[in-house]
């Protein structure tokens, strides 16, 4: 059974905390802790030792199975970042197999530069073999991790399996099967998402946290455990929302491009055209496969359709370079697109009963899964939770009465019954506190509605406990970065300046609250990058520390819109003077700036990894030094600067327009009160997402891309 089957509560003895921490699910702790000790829960080199040897001794990752798209993938992920560490990245196929590996290299080039990727690739091995001999070479390279790609074929698998244990006795091994559990192969998984020389989450299987799944964490990627049940999660999912849209079209024969339009406008995916991405051959198998496996064990709602079937068969894929969408495009009538939804959202909550009857994983988890993996909107726990038990439970019986065999097995609709928990409603925001120091984690890297409404109920839970100091950070595991506020949000706004202003003005009253409620609030940005509105959340608290390579700015203008969270005016009346121009020349340019270039103006502090950590926790607790808190000038500012003669000219007419409202919206904020700035800024904001310019630009188009039915 999988830890992840049996979530705990329990965090550090002394610290309460919402809800578990998804840290806690590898072993690692509480982000509590993390700030408190001044030092991450896990350091790569000691990990790298554990699992592959000290130096000198160092053994070797193989992955087999390394020239198709999972393997080939992970091969330049892993091996750019063991590389450092002197661990040989084994790549072993069989003689005459496409050149994956190859194929990966000018992305990699484009990541890294060609000096980096010479060296990632000049530690990869190449070597193969006939599926049944080891080739001797691979003696000399002291395998010690396996991690097997190979096609779906259970006893292909096993036998595999027992040729490495053979050869190499007491060697790790992770199958990315993505739909055996662990108890039909024998070995743990490790999942990857698609696509996988970018996509860091993958779906784990193992008895306990092992030192494996902490290597992959502190290497930077995002370990999540699962229960050990057919098809994990994200293939649940993702295969679930294809078989939906397969149903739909043996009932309507609605074509595939229209139903992969309307499951985007509704869901956020698109199932059918990532199939054939990824390469129609073998995703099609691969969908397949695990519904069918699935049917096998939970019946109708996951049997496979026999188009899907003709496809696993055939290789088929399905957009036809010639299909006449340009051509033929309707609009549904209202009625019809809510049985479009019935069709497709029912099975998926039905599904989502199963995997939350069977505990298959930390709520936050699987909500994540649905999102960064399968590229839902929402994840659908949160689909789920706005919907309400009742509503969900509803829309599953209206598609009972279109596919009545679904309703006789894997149907748990009391699943829903404990939406009130803080299991559900904290999916992306949680908070800890020793008493003393509160600490508020964001897991989503966007902010929308649903974190800005858990985020109020993570300050009042702060509150009620007498918390008058707290930390707000991302969550050191499901959110790497925080990259701005998800313009889905305002795609409302584009039609009713009223809308507009209803999220900007909602949401900076929730920023506020870290000025106004706490006696020292800090921002943490210890991610790759914290942008927009992000950053807008974490510059109202009195400290905002950094690490040194984070990148930071505002790139509203190449959208454009205008910063709806005090974007325009706080930070100017936080810094002096002199660094205005610095500011303004952020705001207009969209250029962003690394930690430690950013230090005294856009953050209080920069340093490295433990450094940052320290004084964080310093400037929360109060218990050392730190840097003094910058006030922020309550009344109009009178000498603000104008644009510098170094912003670059402004090519694209968007770009002028988001600049000109840009600077419109900062000299009028700033000449007002900060009482009445908020509001005005609100209202400035939301004007412009009404305009032309805004709908032209990227927002614009993306509303009418996904909402265009």
């Amino acid at each position: 059974m999988s830890q992840a089957a049996n979530v705990k509560p329990a965090v550090a003895s002394n610290v309460k905390s919402m809800r578990q921490p998804t840290l806690e699910t590898l072993g690692l702790g509480c982000v509590h802790d993390i700030f408190r000790r001044g030092a991450l829960p896990a350091d790569a080199g000691e990990l790298v030792t554990r699992v592959f040897g000290p130096p000198g001794e160092r053994g070797s990752l193989v992955i087999s199975g390394a020239s198709g798209i999972v393997g080939a993938g992970k091969a330049m992920q892993l091996g750019s970042r063991l590389q450092p560490y002197g661990v040989r990245v084994v790549a072993l196929d069989f003689p005459g197999a496409p050149d994956g590996i190859g194929r990966q290299y000018p992305g990699l080039v484009q990541a890294m530069g060609r000096d980096g990727a010479a060296r990632v690739m000049s530690n990869i091995v190449r070597l193969t073999y006939d599926g049944k001999t080891l080739p001797e070479e691979l003696k000399t390279l002291r395998p010690r991790f396996l991690l097997e790609a190979i096609p779906e074929i259970l006893e292909v698998k096993r036998a595999h399996y027992e040729v490495f244990r053979a050869a190499f006795p007491g060697i790790e091994i992770r199958s990315v099967t993505s739909g055996f559990p662990s108890s039909s192969l024998g070995v743990g998984i490790a999942h990857p998402a698609f696509p996988h020389e970018i996509n860091k989450m993958w779906e784990v299987v193992e008895e306990k946290p092992s030192d494996v799944t902490k290597l992959l964490w502190a290497l930077g990627m995002i370990p999540l455990p699962v229960g050990d049940h057919w098809s994990f999660v994200l293939d649940v999912l993702f295969c679930g929302v294809t078989h939906a849209g397969l149903g739909h079209h043996r009932r309507t024969n609605m074509p595939f491009w229209k139903i992969d339009k309307l499951v985007r406008k509704h869901v956020g995916a698109n199932p059918f055209r990532a199939h054939d991405v990824i390469g129609a051959k073998g995703a099609n198998f691969l969908t397949w496969s695990c519904l069918h496996h699935l049917a096998k064990e939970y019946g109708a709602v996951f049997e496979p359709t026999p188009e899907l079937t003709e496809r696993k068969e055939t290789g088929q894929s399905w957009y036809p370079p010639d299909h006449f969408r340009p051509l033929v495009d309707w609009n549904l009538s209202g009625m019809e697109e809510k049985e479009f939804v019935f069709a497709v959202v029912g099975p998926l909550f039905q599904m989502a009963s199963l995997m939350l009857h069977e505990r298959r994983a930390h709520l936050s988890h699987m909500n994540a899964i649905g999102e960064t993996c399968a590229q839902f909107r929402h994840g659908v726990l949160a689909m789920l939770r706005a919907e309400g038990p009742a509503d969900a439970r509803s829309v599953v019986a209206t598609y009972h009465t279109m596919h009545p065999e679904a309703a006789q097995k894997a149907w748990h609709p009391e699943a829903f019954d404990r939406m009130d928990s803080p299991e559900w409603q904290q999916l992306y925001v949680n908070a800890e506190h020793d008493g003393t120091v509160g600490v508020i984690t964001l897991s989503r890297e966007s902010y929308n509605w649903d974190v800005d409404a858990e985020l109020n109920r993570a300050l009042d839970w702060l509150g009620s406990a007498g918390i008058r100091r707290v930390i707000v950070s991302h969550d050191f595991h499901l959110a790497t970065q925080l990259v701005g506020a998800d313009t889905a949000d305002f795609f409302p706004a584009l039609r009713d300046a009223a809308e507009g202003f209803k999220v900007s003005n909602a949401w900076t009253r929730t920023a506020r609250r870290l000025w106004d409620e706490f006696d020292a609030s800090v921002g943490f940005i210890g991610g790759k990058r914290c942008l927009g509105g992000m950053y807008e959340l974490l510059m109202h608290c009195h400290h905002v520390v950094a690490v040194n390579d984070a990148q930071i700015g505002f790139p509203e203008v190449g959208l454009p819109v205008v910063p709806g969270m005090e974007g325009c005016h706080w930070p100017m009346r936080r810094v002096a003077a002199a660094e205005r121009p610095k500011v303004l020349h952020a705001l207009l340019s969209g250029a962003s700036v690394r930690g430690k270039d950013a230090a005294g103006w856009l953050v209080d502090f920069a340093g490295p990894m433990d450094e940052a950590l320290r004084t964080a926790w310093a400037l929360a607790s109060g218990t050392a030094a730190g840097p003094a808190r910058r006030p922020l000038v309550e009344g109009a500012l009178t000498d603000l600067p104008a644009p510098s003669a170094a912003l670059p000219p402004a090519d694209d007419p968007l770009v002028a327009a988001g600049r000109a409202a840009i600077l419109d919206c900062v000299q009028r904020a700033c000449g007002v009160s900060a009482a009445a700035a908020a509001e005005l800024q609100s209202r400035i904001s939301s004007e412009f997402m009404t305009t032309k310019s805004c709908r032209d630009g990227r927002v614009g188009s993306e509303a009418a891309k996904v909402m265009g039915g």
